[in-house]
């Protein structure tokens, strides 16, 4: 139950539309539905704005099923991230609005169209092996209420290619920089603007970028101001994390909107 319905709800038992006992039912589900198998948080929305997104790697598929018609029980979105070809189909057929995502393997429903929302979060990837990652921030962004706006495959193989978005990295509130193989790209968009830069180090790469781990100490030690860096391949951590920095100056920061997440569902 999110902050919107709460408060709804709570005006309706004080002006009387709605009696104690019908109230005190709504809420009886505050704060765990427990599952069985998931304790599914759902005061996540009341104290952070956005429902509990779901982990999809290891779960089975009626497992998931049924977390995400709970979630879609009390509210409007709902998010998915690393979900396998075969769920995604099942999970696709079975929930109206849902839609799968293929290179990013996540399943929403209700995510807001491209161009919309609040703001700007940027999310930039240095190449094309990269984009799966961004594109599971861009999207994680975008279901928390953010515009976002994508450039592919900008690297600083070709430095030009970042120095002609120069525009657009200045006006986002918030960057998203994805990047393997070495992991230069955030120190150098990092040196180009004023505002904060969330570094996404991805396994892309040969023998010697370890997995991800060269881009992340790379990332780790960039000398740049103002950038942070989340966990290799964690595009959902990026793109959430931009998505609060994109808040930051609205009249309403601190009121919780429809949707925003804290941490993941295990």
């Amino acid at each position: 139950m999110d902050f919107d319905r709460v408060k709804k709800l709570l005006e309706g038992i004080q002006d009387g539309t709605v009696a104690i006992d019908e109230g005190i039912e709504r809420l009886s589900a505050l704060p765990v539905n427990d599952l069985g198998h998931t304790q599914l948080d759902t005061h996540r929305a009341l104290r952070c704005g956005f429902p509990e997104v779901v982990y999809g790697e290891g779960k089975t598929t009626d497992e998931l099923l049924e977390i995400s018609r709970q979630i879609l029980a009390q509210h409007d979105r709902l998010l998915i991230t690393r979900v396998d070809a075969d769920a995604a189909a099942v999970l696709c057929e079975s929930l109206p609005g849902a839609h799968s995502h293929p290179r990013s393997r996540m399943v929403t429903v209700n995510l807001p169209a491209e161009g919309t929302g609040e703001g700007l979060v940027a999310v930039i990837s240095a190449g094309t092996s990269d984009w799966p990652v961004a594109e599971e921030a861009e999207i994680t962004a975008r279901m928390l209420g953010a515009r976002t706006a994508v450039r592919r495959d900008v690297g600083v193989a070709g430095i030009h290619r970042v120095l002609e978005h120069r525009d657009l990295l200045r006006e986002a509130r918030a960057l998203v920089v994805v990047a393997g193989m070495e992991g230069a790209l955030p120190s150098v968009v990092g040196g180009l603007v004023d505002r904060p830069v969330v570094a996404v180090p991805t396994s892309v790469g040969y023998g010697a970028s370890l997995g991800g781990l060269t881009a992340l100490l790379s990332m780790l030690n960039s000398c740049a101001a103002g950038v942070t860096v989340v966990n290799v391949d964690n595009g959902f951590g990026g793109g959430y994390a931009a998505a609060l920095m994109n808040r930051t100056g609205r009249s309403d920061a601190c009121t919780a909107p429809e949707m925003a997440h804290g941490e993941q569902s295990a």
